[in-house]
């Protein structure tokens, strides 16, 4: 009899815990601050441990690690001097930086520019963007330097490439273009 009143004692005690527990919320948080955290506002200073500061906006001054500002605004009278600028790539590795080039240009230029550079790509046949020039137009001064400046900046409808090709990336595809300018002569 005293066995049976043990296991009928366990049981009972095993159902009311069972009953009390919620399985969409834990009964014991170790960490409540983890659960639900206190939300601040971004970039506010805020004080956890005497001394500590937390959240601070970066210092006058910082890049970030891997980023390297372009010397030029976009102003006309930089986009000017942008167009005397050189390309800093390699003229040894010119075939590989002209076929890397052709690539990217295929992937995010030839859709409106057209294959050849004569302004009729596939948006443009479609009639969706309407006035994209050729390269080979009489009076285009196109310049590598320049070309860099316009995929930075955008220029006109074209908006900026500059989150889509990294500082290479946009030389090759400026040289590129450069390439079939002469070629469309």
């Amino acid at each position: 009899m005293n066995t049976v009143m043990k296991y009928g004692f366990l049981l009972g005690l095993v159902a009311v815990l069972a009953s009390c527990a919620d399985s969409n919320r834990p009964n014991y948080q170790f960490f409540p601050n983890m659960y639900e955290s206190v939300s601040y506002e971004p970039y506010q200073q805020v004080e956890f441990l005497p001394g500590t500061m937390e959240a601070m906006e970066p210092v006058e001054g910082t890049i970030a690690r891997g980023y390297m500002p372009y010397k030029f605004s976009n102003s006309p009278e930089d986009r000017a001097l942008a167009k005397l600028d050189p390309s800093p790539l390699d003229s040894l590795n010119m075939e590989k930086n002209l076929k890397v080039g052709k690539e990217l240009y295929d992937i995010y230029c030839a859709v409106c520019h057209g294959a050849k550079g004569d302004g009729n790509g596939i948006l443009v046949e479609r009639e969706k963007i309407l006035g994209v020039p050729s390269y080979g137009d009489a009076g285009r001064e196109i310049t590598v330097g320049g070309t860099y400046h316009t995929i930075y900046y955008g220029l006109n409808s074209m908006g900026s490439y500059a989150n889509q090709l990294n500082p290479t990336e946009r030389w090759q595809v400026s040289e590129y273009v450069v390439k079939l300018k002469n070629d469309l002569k």
